[in-house]
């Protein structure tokens, strides 16, 4: 669910269903209507929940570029993930310090 984007129903505010632009385990990249803001579209990156079920917002994009490299490049969107226990960008042929 969009929590920052609410639309206006009859009786009470409701949350605005979001768009699914793209779904890849355990991620996916939603469209969340349009930021009061400028007017652009509000892109984010969510991710499932492996208790819940559910997907809950892990970032909120910037912009289209933005989105765009997300869709390209998978390690970009591990890194951009808060979870300590994802990698990105792992180097296969790293020599670890001796120090």
């Amino acid at each position: 669910m969009c929590y920052n984007n609410w639309v206006r129903s009859t009786r009470h505010l409701r949350p605005m269903k979001p768009t699914v632009i793209l779904e890849r385990s355990p991620y996916r990249y939603v469209q969340c209507g349009l930021l009061e803001i400028n007017g652009r579209p509000d892109y984010r990156i969510q991710k499932m929940n492996e208790w819940t079920k559910r997907y809950t917002d892990m970032y909120f994009l910037d912009n289209q570029m933005q989105l765009d490299t997300c869709l390209e490049d998978f390690e970009y969107v591990r890194w951009l993930d808060p979870d300590p226990d994802v990698c990105a960008y792992r180097k296969l042929d790293s020599v670890s310090n001796p120090y």
